[in-house]
């Protein structure tokens, strides 16, 4: 099949990329060239693991081009893979969907044949049929389910596993207002062996959402107990081992830690409280999740002042981790960046090293001293009152310790946002240990 993607971000770029592994030919558009460019030359615009290999794997698979009506056109099937970030007041903004629909109307109007467009954003139940409709329709003075086909196609790709998450998904989740495009998307995805959801398309808008508010949910959960376990005296790690092999519960996002960022929990958990509230309805839950996730970077920048005092003036933090999780360079609501600036507004120092995203923390952090961007994790400890480490990438896991307390001044404290180090390790080697609901 051949299937154009509109848009070359990240749930873009690994569609596209993963369809072509699978043997589809596929034409990216986009309106950054700069994208375009780097897809041409076989570079990935993002960075994911294993992804640029796959790029250049099926480079003969994969076209760019600029001309958005010749893409549609040209192509089976095409999939929207375009932002949709939140707006001030946390409901969903759909700017740049709406404008890639009316585009993509002007060119249904050269495009004889029936084509499905699909949309893969994340959007809130009823926008695809509503506003996103309305666009298509407008611009190309068609009709909907009968000259062209409308479908919601939703990604859970996790960051950093992208390309496991789209080649061997738990489930796909197909939803259509009409049997043609539903056809399609059976076709195109007939290869993968792995439970399909055909449904409606709101419901498999609303599937998306549910999935990241609980899988949000589920980390607040585990934040709230750790701290209670912490006063209790007990480890919720042990905790959450034993719930974890309930099988009606499960060990996945069952971790304490300094809380969840990134593009996908922080804006959905959003959207969904807003629009919600709009339309009348409560979700007192999600509005607890919200406030517990920020309450736990609140929670883990006590036990910083807690150690050093409200005044960290002359202080130098070492930051381990910048991203917002590993595997990524994604900074997207990324914890580092508040728990930064409260150091920073304390009037700390600090130097900072992580292993993918430095070049976009650069743009996100002061550049006016106050933070050092160090070549390796190591040099980050130089002259370092204390070692906080905030994404747990693997190479932190296991550092050389007599060279980790050789770097840092006497004294030196350890706050591990991610439980990732041994408490009695690092403190028998004279540091102080701070974890998040451990004893």
């Amino acid at each position: 099949m051949k299937i154009s993607i509109i848009g070359c971000g990240y749930v873009g770029t690994v569609t596209g990329v993963c369809f072509a592994s699978f043997g589809h030919d596929i034409v990216f558009y986009d309106i950054d060239k700069k994208k375009l460019d780097l897809l041409a030359r076989g570079e990935s615009p993002i960075y994911e693991p294993s992804l640029e290999d796959l790029i250049r794997k099926n480079r003969q698979r994969l076209v760019t081009t600029s001309d958005l009506t010749a893409a549609v056109r040209d192509t089976d099937i095409t999939f929207i893979c375009v932002g949709t970030p939140s707006r001030a007041d946390g409901s969903i903004d759909l700017t740049y969907i709406l404008s890639a629909g009316a585009t993509i109307g002007k060119a249904l109007r050269e495009t004889p044949d029936f084509h499905p467009i699909i949309v893969k954003s994340t959007v809130f139940p009823g926008s695809t049929e509503g506003p996103i409709r309305s666009a298509l329709e407008e611009a190309s003075g068609k009709q909907a389910f009968v000259d062209f086909g409308l479908g919601s196609n939703p990604e859970f790709l996790r960051e950093g596993n992208a390309v496991h998450d789209f080649c061997v998904p738990d489930r796909i989740v197909l939803g259509a207002g009409d049997a043609r495009t539903m056809r399609a998307l059976g076709d195109l995805y007939a290869s993968f062996t792995c439970p399909k959801i055909e449904t409606s398309i709101r419901t498999a808008e609303m599937i998306k959402y549910t999935s990241n508010a609980f899988l949000a949910t589920k980390i607040s959960f585990a934040n709230e107990i750790g701290n209670l376990a912490k006063k209790l005296g007990i480890d919720a790690e042990e905790v959450f081992a034993g719930v974890g092999l309930d099988n009606r519960i499960g060990p996945a996002f069952f971790r304490t830690g300094i809380g969840f960022g990134g593009s996908c929990f922080p804006k959905d958990v959003r959207a969904l409280i807003r629009s919600a509230s709009a339309r009348g309805v409560d979700l007192a839950i999600l509005r607890a999740v919200e406030e517990a996730n920020r309450a736990q970077g609140r929670f883990f920048l006590e036990k910083i002042t807690g150690h050093f005092g409200e005044d960290l003036g002359g202080r130098t933090f070492a930051i381990w981790g910048l991203s917002f999780k590993p595997h990524t360079d994604d900074m997207r609501e990324a914890p580092s960046l508040a728990l930064a600036e409260a150091l920073l507004s304390r009037g700390a120092l600090l130097r900072a090293y992580d292993p993918v995203a430095m070049e976009k923390a650069r743009a996100l952090l002061p550049d006016d001293g106050s933070v050092t961007f160090c070549a390796d994790f190591y040099e980050a400890l130089e002259g370092a009152d204390a070692l906080v480490l905030v994404t747990e990438w693997p190479q932190f896991r296991r550092p050389d310790w007599d060279r980790v307390k050789s770097a840092m001044k006497p004294a030196p404290a350890v706050f591990d946002g991610r439980n990732q180090l041994s408490p009695e390790r690092v403190r028998a080697l004279g540091f102080s240990y701070y974890g998040v609901g451990r004893r």
